[in-house]
């Protein structure tokens, strides 16, 4: 037999139940990427990469950046995300996985308490089953429960650091946190918040700054900035006060043992952040493609979002597969998102609102939705 027959087994076990994942090559309208503003082809970031490229930066770092990876462009671009998010310091990593196994290992301690909202990401949820603290969930966007379970851990003799975790914009449902809610909670309750903020950099908050901007200069908020969605390039940058910081430098594993991201690309990031803070076109733009988006679903009797992701549901998993392929079919990269990404019975096409079609093609888009869910 051979030693591959158990893999091949999974495998088809996996087929046969249609969980099989596969890659599949990019084709049609982009409806499917976080490529939000339509920055990671465009010239901009060709001429930015071009500029460093001539500067004589290299494309790789060679070591982790406490070896000798730690190249003075990362320096350059955290001082500057710094400032551009309102935060004490920030931190460049190679990407948002790896920054969300960062916060959650590394910062909260064996006798706290990581309260995070039921939806949260996939990687903070590794995260913080690789750190020592206690973890519960509190119900989506909730601020009571949240409250009542942070308050029945305490009644239980707990007795450490609270870190209420949070995103600003939920990737699978559109949705915001409420923040200012949140954020007084912590500040009522003597908590950390950390706000992950992967799908509203660069779009909402004051200048595309993200949700959290108001608070992000307080030495107890902590926000994650991913820069491979909206801003285009790759990498993600944790902004917080330099206590922090520093702390993630010496204890965060993915950081310490990772070879350091390329300073050719945070040259780049260090760019388009200056770029998205002097010209807003883009992030205007796209907020008027939503607002039409929004217009576009009442037309055909769905309800719209509140921001550049619109759920559709469409449970069963067959059947959500099934109007996928007949949108992509049409001509629009529409994806299906079934469980576990998503609860049960909520499967979903997942349409992402980006700059990257042409004008025509969201009324289009919303044309072919509505002859597929007829």
């Amino acid at each position: 037999m051979s030693l591959l027959a158990p893999q091949r087994g999974l495998l088809d076990a996996l087929n046969q139940r249609g969980r099989r994942r596969m890659l599949q090559p990019v084709a049609g309208a982009d409806f499917a990427s976080n490529d939000y503003l339509g920055l990671a082809g465009s010239e901009l970031l060709r001429d930015l990469t071009r500029a460093a490229l001539d500067s004589g930066l290299p494309t790789g770092s060679g070591a982790a950046r406490l070896l000798r990876g730690n190249h003075p462009a990362f320096a350059a671009l955290e001082t500057e995300a710094a400032a551009h998010f309102g935060a004490g310091a920030a931190l460049y990593f190679g990407s948002g996985y790896a920054a969300n196994l960062a916060l959650f290992s590394a910062l909260p301690a064996a006798r706290d308490l990581v309260l995070h909202d039921a939806l949260i990401h996939a990687s903070a949820l590794d995260g913080m089953r690789l750190g020592p603290a206690t973890i519960r969930a509190f119900a989506h966007s909730d601020v009571d429960s949240a409250r009542d379970t942070l308050r029945n851990w305490r009644a239980e003799g707990g007795t450490g650091q609270v870190w209420l975790a949070v995103e600003s914009l939920y990737s699978m449902d559109g949705d915001f946190a409420p923040l200012d809610d949140l954020a007084a909670l912590a500040a009522e309750e003597g908590a950390f918040l950390i706000v992950d903020e992967a799908h509203a950099s660069g779009i909402w908050g004051d200048g595309g700054r993200g949700v959290a901007a108001p608070f992000a200069h307080l030495e107890h908020v902590v926000t994650l900035h991913t820069c491979g969605k909206a801003l285009g390039v790759q990498g993600a940058l944790i902004c917080a006060d330099p206590v922090l910081v520093e702390l993630l430098v010496n204890r965060a594993r993915s950081f310490i043992y990772s070879t350091a991201p390329s300073p050719l690309l945070a040259e780049v990031l260090r760019g388009v952040l200056a770029h998205l803070a002097a010209d807003p076109a883009r992030r205007l733009a796209l907020l008027a493609r939503v607002a039409q988006a929004g217009d576009l679903a009442r037309s055909i009797g769905l309800a719209p979002s509140q921001s550049q992701i619109l759920p559709v549901i469409v449970p069963g998993d067959t059947r959500c597969l099934a109007a996928a392929h007949a949108l992509q079919a049409r001509g629009f990269d529409i994806r299906a998102i079934r469980a576990p990404t998503v609860p049960k019975g909520t499967e979903r096409l997942r349409l992402s609102l980006t700059l990257n079609p042409d004008a025509a093609a969201l009324p289009a888009a919303f044309a072919a939705l509505q002859e597929v869910l007829a």
